[in-house]
């Protein structure tokens, strides 16, 4: 008679679930030793976040579920952040959280927590198997939550729980179902009469957008609307797409706001794109969105539809009128090029001895990457750079922590990409903070044979956080960071290690990394002082940085103004 926990593993492999990321523990060890003996691959990390953010790297790339495991206590409270993450950017994760003995429960025992209430806000099931007679029903539950509704499902078993014979040993397969979401043929109509009536129509695209490339592009040509791409839309909308004007918010640029901010109606696709102040003050907006609670979250509505992107397209095309006054998209194609000059003009060398900017960093990235290569930039600066640096073509990929926000997401989710795609290219974007933040997964790399190439952008500081302090007036306090030589450090750990100091060494430096079959590291010396400007500067920035500025002279720093002109006059022409 199989045990609980063999149960699990057993239903996790007729999933096609093919690895499990964790750390064992003593609550976890009937699961640990059923998959001994199966076929799922056990991908030992060294920190339960790492866990997490792997299995979210996972889903995303794949669309398929996966699993990661913690013990009890503080081993599954460290999934919680990589969790987090994967719910918010709505992969389907489940979550085996292993929980003290049962006859322990409620009494204050060691390592007691009660996972069931702290997962609770993480994802979209979150249950306690209190006893052995609940399986395998609570797993299909879990299972079929986090497919559907794709999000992260956690599971709470007791490690005395998970020993237990099973009285029903059926193993379930859970295949995802394949609606198609549309409005209803009057809301379409309204949709389309609301449209036709805009002067100017542009459209914002999300990561909604996943497999509706052709018919967002068809909606964009017929109305003769720009299209500006959220982060989560990029990797579906940049490419072979004449109508793309870039990105709008802070990581975008001027392009991308400005054809927001001067259209007469927005037509939002598959997109919660967060921040108020950039969508137009006076339009006409309407929104569509799989999930109806997402609309309106943002910004008031004159309409809000509940469909799929790609079925409402197809359906709305035929509907509204082919817009023959262009002057709109020419507008804001003419605009975007021309911006997009002004970024690639920043991407350059610099002379001997000064510190590479992050453009070109990026750059140099992009142009020898490899065609299906898959990106993950850290949270801060990188993702600035990758946003504008990095080009989409269809077969690449970029994956982030783009809705949760989290330092140091970029090494462990590349661990799951890496793992799940073992023949692919996968490229950690990595800021000096986030690297040294789950600094021990560099031995998971080793340790599990996972080719990843890690490119850091070494600035020692805390480089975004830098900028948000001069735009709010603050001298910049806090966000130094004194690193040791990464590329060192990879060397003595079993990586190669390479260190970038002149822009002629760039280049070769990246190709030798990226040739390399094993782990490598890259460590790029960049200038700290560096500006990333957003679309918009608001009066309350100028204000911000002028503060800065004599509170940094006041301060006995006035060097750093200096600096800080040298790294970024070439901007100001």
């Amino acid at each position: 008679m199989a045990t609980i926990a063999q149960n699990i593993v057993q239903t996790l492999e007729a999933n096609g679930v093919e690895r499990v990321y964790g750390i064992p523990g003593d609550s976890l060890n009937g699961f640990t030793d059923a998959l001994r003996t199966s076929e799922i691959e056990w991908v030992q990390v060294r920190h339960e976040e790492a866990a997490a953010f792997a299995a979210a790297g996972e889903a995303a790339t794949t669309g398929r579920l996966a699993v990661c495991a913690g013990s009890a206590g503080p081993g599954n409270l460290h999934l919680i952040n990589g969790l987090f993450d994967a719910n918010r950017s709505r992969v389907p994760v489940l979550a085996i959280a292993a929980h003290i003995p049962t006859s322990e429960i409620g009494t204050g025992y060691f390592q007691e927590t009660h996972p069931q209430e702290l997962f609770r806000e993480c994802s979209v099931f979150a249950e306690h198997v209190s006893s052995a007679s609940q399986m395998p029903r609570m797993l299909r539950i879990a299972l079929r939550a986090a497919i559907e509704q794709r999000g992260v499902a956690v599971l709470v078993v007791p490690g005395d729980i998970a020993l237990m014979d099973a009285d029903d040993e059926t193993v379930t397969t859970v295949r995802p179902a394949e609606p198609r979401v549309l409005p209803s043929v009057d809301e379409l109509r309204r949709a389309a009469e609301l449209l036709d009536a805009a002067g100017k129509v542009t459209i914002l695209a999300g990561a909604g957008c996943a497999g509706a490339h052709d018919e967002v592009v068809a909606l964009a040509e017929h109305l003769g609307a720009p299209v500006v791409h959220a982060m989560r839309g990029k990797e579906h909308l940049e490419w072979d797409n004449p109508y793309d004007v870039g990105m709008t918010g802070l990581l975008g640029f001027a392009s991308g706001y400005r054809a927001i901010e001067s259209c007469d109606a927005l037509l939002m696709l598959g997109t919660d794109f967060p921040y108020p102040d950039f969508f137009p003050p006076k339009a006409t907006i309407v929104q569509v969105d799989v999930r109806g609670e997402q609309l309106g979250r943002r910004v008031a509505l004159d309409l809000g539809l509940v469909g799929t992107v790609k079925d409402t397209a197809e359906a709305l095309l035929p509907l509204v009128d082919r817009t023959k006054d262009r002057r709109h998209l020419d507008d804001a194609v003419e605009h975007y090029a021309r911006t997009r000059e002004k970024l690639d003009d920043l991407d350059e060398p610099v002379k001997e001895g000064r510190a590479q900017h992050p453009q070109y960093v990026a750059r140099a990235i992009d142009r020898l990457a490899a065609d299906d290569a898959v990106f993950l930039p850290d949270v801060g600066s990188p993702v600035m750079w990758a946003a504008r640096y990095l080009t989409m073509n269809g077969r690449r990929r970029i994956v982030g922590s783009f809705s949760h926000g989290s330092m140091a997401n970029a090494l462990p989710q590349a661990i799951g990409v890496q793992a799940a795609h073992p023949g692919r290219q996968v490229i950690a974007m990595s800021g000096d903070g986030g690297l040294t933040m789950m600094l021990g997964e560099l031995i998971t790399l080793v340790q599990q044979r996972l080719p990843v190439k890690i490119v850091v952008f070494e600035n020692s500081s805390l480089n975004f956080v830098e900028l948000e302090m001069k735009a709010a007036g603050f001298v910049n306090w806090g966000t130094e960071l004194a690193n040791p030589d990464f590329a060192e450090v990879a060397r003595s750990i079993g990586l190669l290690g390479l260190r970038v100091d002149h822009s002629a060494d760039l280049e070769p430096a990246l190709a030798e990394a990226f040739a390399h079959d094993g782990p490598a590291l890259v460590n790029v010396i960049t200038e700290r002082q560096e500006i990333t400007v957003p679309p918009s500067v608001k009066a309350e920035q100028v204000k911000g940085f002028t503060l800065y500025a004599l509170r940094t002279v006041m301060s006995g720093r006035g060097d750093e103004l200096v600096d800080l002109a040298r790294a970024n006059l070439r901007q100001v022409f």
